[in-house]
């Protein structure tokens, strides 16, 4: 495909590449479904779906509560990530992480 852009105006580039990009997503969507397709025969071969696949991955990734804000007792805090305002807070007024611990 050979396209003198030199020659085009600027509708013609912008319509070129208007089209380039609609072109660039269907690509995209068609490869997508094609690994898709491909990831669903890999996980029938071991006896599963994708949806059981990706559901056992969610459901244990969160993590058990290991503190509560003393304050109100619904925000809990599993100790990983970011530290919420509350523990924070609660360190700043002279508390310790075992004084939260649930």
């Amino acid at each position: 495909m050979d396209i003198d852009l030199e020659k085009l105006s600027r509708e013609e580039l912008m319509q070129l590449i208007a089209d380039a990009q609609k072109a660039l997503k269907t690509v995209e969507t068609r490869k997508r479904a094609e690994a898709k397709r491909a990831a669903e025969l890999a996980v029938k071969e071991f006896g599963f779906s994708l949806d059981e696949v990706y559901s056992a991955n969610v459901k244990g990734s969160k993590g058990a509560p290991k503190y509560a804000n003393p304050a109100d007792a619904s925000q809990t805090w599993t100790g990983r990530g970011r530290k919420p305002n509350w523990v924070i807070a609660a360190l700043d007024g002279g508390k310790t992480l075992d004084d939260l611990a649930i």
